[in-house]
């Protein structure tokens, strides 16, 4: 069934509202006609390339003609829930990609869609049937294309390989939509095989395959707080044409034996509780290197001799071999993380060009907002980093690192931590309630452990830098952050206090962290108007050079539209929480939305002003693509507007849940 909305097609139509755009803009003539001779460009990785730096060659759209960008066209997916009995409000994150005059996309229930680029119309979908049994957030980041080099016809040439909320791996047909016959059983892989007890809506993909060469890699989400023995955080490289099984990496110390692809051929399951890698995966082909960003071992905020020693590969940025799955080199961002400081965002690549020099670099951006420019091949800092005194824990059966890494550059984007001083509120009102809230809270500063008593977590576990990721533009070397700053509160609860050893948590915030002699209870430092007890900008967009390190420009991002209490709005600008990443392009442009006030921007990237901005069907927590699907043809911005369930819930309240939820993808080009 088609679910698109062409605009523009009648000439008087596109005539008036090209008149009305030169209005707004200000102009009393027509503007140039735009430079369309530039070759085709798609959208082929999550990231935009292997390396993730989210970059585009295209210049179409440039500083002086981008308030003329106009919607195209809109498709309606029909995937949107603010929540069911079986699961949790949707999420609507995909990055499309865009390869030839194709657009492909995964729906937060994992169907998979091909469209038209350039139009919308829709050419197939596949519906894998999920699961949706217990899983918190119905959401897919992705999929990954792979088209085989041989040009011999034979159906699945080209291939959209995709993960489900099932624990499944799916190869399609991309001309088609149809299963990869020979592709595991029936065109899937079963993700459970070798993982031993998987609990319902434990274990599920959530984020894009990552296909090098001839293999297609793929982690899991495994769900927060649960218990020590969780599902396994292993990370397997498979075949892209027959789904086997080609290498694994088990994330143990080097104290524990790791089960590889032979043991596991042979019946073995792999080791359990490990850090796993639920965010998105990039490589560089030349060097053959696939990089991990790790979560940290279960459970989030205890980690006592229960963990075993699993911490080594946790909280890191892993470097792999890419035929072997062998580890090169991993950099701890944080050591035994008991903060839930995972590494959500993409590593991505670039070249530090100072003078005749040039270095390989790969970027961490961490929820701590620091931010460890490494180097490719070995893993070292390429500026120096500090190992600083930091609190202790005081719980029985802990042990907290006595230090932690401080970069010196890039500065840390977030505040180290907050004082009574900093404590804020929209009206004398709320302002004396999260002072009273923050009096009653246990802090130290950043990287104060969680205790018995509430305790303060600033940054919170949101970020800083998430998903999102960082985008970079490698002719000029400046890199694009998008970073929020919330707190967190974090308690301990000794098990007993529940009940018994086996009593089972049922308080909102709680999770049962089993096998540990404590559970958490977790919530965000709020005040009654639901807005952050901190200072704003709740959220920035900040430059750096990635030579010298340094701050470019620092922006507020995002609106209080949507959230904000008293009918204010649009009045100020002080950013709010985010979940996206954003793109730049050789026309000296970012496009960027993530914000809850349901905008997209373009932002000048020579000092972050914001050019054209548009308000779409529903926020959109998701990071755009642009393209140009043929030579000669019009350069598109598209973005998957649909929202956050779990983050408009807590911004908006429960009863606007539904007005904050979408699923329409949108595309913006210059008027023909």
């Amino acid at each position: 069934m088609l679910r698109v909305r062409s605009e523009l097609k009648k000439p008087a139509v596109r005539a008036a509202l090209v008149c009305a755009l030169l209005a707004l803009a200000g102009c009393d003539h027509p503007l140039p006609p735009p430079d369309r001779t530039g070759p085709a460009a798609g959208w082929e990785n999550w990231g935009g390339d292997a390396g993730g730096s989210h970059f585009s060659p295209l210049v179409e759209l440039t500083p002086s003609n981008v308030k003329a960008l106009a919607p195209v066209w809109t498709y309606h997916t029909g995937d949107v829930s603010a929540g069911t009995a079986e699961h949790g409000p949707t999420a609507f994150q995909a990055t499309p990609l865009v390869v030839g005059e194709r657009m492909f996309l995964c729906t937060p229930y994992n169907r998979v869609v091909a469209l038209d680029a350039e139009t919308g119309r829709e050419l197939w979908v596949h519906d894998p049937k999920v699961d949706l049994g217990g899983v918190y957030t119905p959401v897919c980041r992705g999929v990954a294309y792979w088209q085989d080099p041989v040009q011999d016809g034979a159906a699945c040439r080209k291939r959209i390989l995709s993960g489900t909320l099932d624990a499944r791996l799916i190869a399609l047909d991309a001309d088609s939509g149809a299963r990869c016959e020979g592709f595991g059983s029936d065109g899937a892989v079963d993700l459970r095989q070798n993982l031993g007890d998987v609990r319902k809506g434990e274990y599920y993909v959530t984020s894009a395959p990552l296909v090098m060469g001839e293999l297609v890699i793929t982690g899991a989400f495994v769900q927060d707080g649960q218990r020590v023995d969780a599902p396994p955080g292993v990370v397997r490289a498979f075949d892209v044409r027959s789904g086997a099984l080609r290498w694994a990496f088990d994330p143990v110390p080097p104290t524990i034996a790791p089960v590889d692809a032979a043991a596991a051929a042979s019946g073995a399951n792999f080791t359990r509780g490990t850090p796993n890698v639920w965010g998105q995966m990039s490589a560089d082909p030349v060097r053959g290197l696939v990089f991990l960003p790790t979560g940290n071992p279960q459970p989030d905020h205890y980690g006592g001799a229960e963990r075993q020693g699993k911490d080594f590969y946790g909280t890191s940025v892993v470097a792999l071999d890419a035929a072997t799955g062998t580890p090169r080199w991993h950099f701890q961002t944080v050591h035994h993380d008991v903060w839930d400081y995972d590494v959500a965002a993409q590593p991505v690549l670039f070249e530090q060009n100072a003078g005749a020099s040039s270095r390989a670099g790969v970027v961490a951006a961490t929820k701590t907002g620091h931010i460890f420019l490494l180097d490719r091949e070995t893993g070292e800092p390429m500026f120096p980093v500090e190992e600083r005194p930091v609190p202790r824990s005081r719980v029985p059966g802990e042990s907290t690192s006595p230090t932690q890494p401080f970069p010196t550059l890039p500065a840390p984007l977030h505040p180290y931590g907050l004082k009574e001083s900093d404590v804020w509120g929209l009206t004398p009102v709320d302002r004396k309630a999260c002072k009273d809230a923050f009096a009653k809270l246990h802090t130290e500063g950043m990287f104060t452990p969680p205790g018995f008593e509430d305790t303060l977590e600033y940054p919170g576990l949101g970020g800083g830098m998430n998903w999102g990721s960082v985008s970079v533009n490698p002719a000029t070397g400046l890199m694009l952050v998008g970073s929020m700053r919330a707190a967190y509160t974090v308690r301990l609860a000794p098990r007993s206090s529940l009940g018994g050893p086996g009593a089972a948590p049922d308080q909102v915030g709680m999770n049962p962290q089993e096998g540990t002699p404590y559970v958490v209870i977790r919530g965000a430092l709020l005040s009654p108007w639901n807005t952050p007890c901190v200072a704003p900008p709740w959220s920035t967009l900040t430059a750096i050079d990635l030579v010298t390190g340094q701050v470019r420009w620092q922006k507020p991002l995002g609106t209080l539209r949507n959230l904000a209490p008293l009918g204010v709005g649009d009045a100020f600008n002080w950013g709010g929480p985010i979940a996206g990443g954003s793109i730049q392009t050789a026309g000296g442009l970012a496009f960027i939305a993530a914000t809850m006030d349901g905008y997209i921007r373009a932002i000048d990237v020579s000092n972050g002003d914001e050019l054209w901005r548009h308000a779409l069907p529903a926020p959109a927590q998701a990071t755009p693509v642009t393209y140009r699907a043929r030579p000669g043809g019009r350069q598109f911005v598209a973005i998957a507007a649909g929202g956050h369930g779990p983050l408009a819930w807590a911004a908006a309240g429960p009863e606007r849940l539904p007005a904050m939820l979408g699923d329409a993808v949108v595309a913006f080009a210059l008027p023909e």
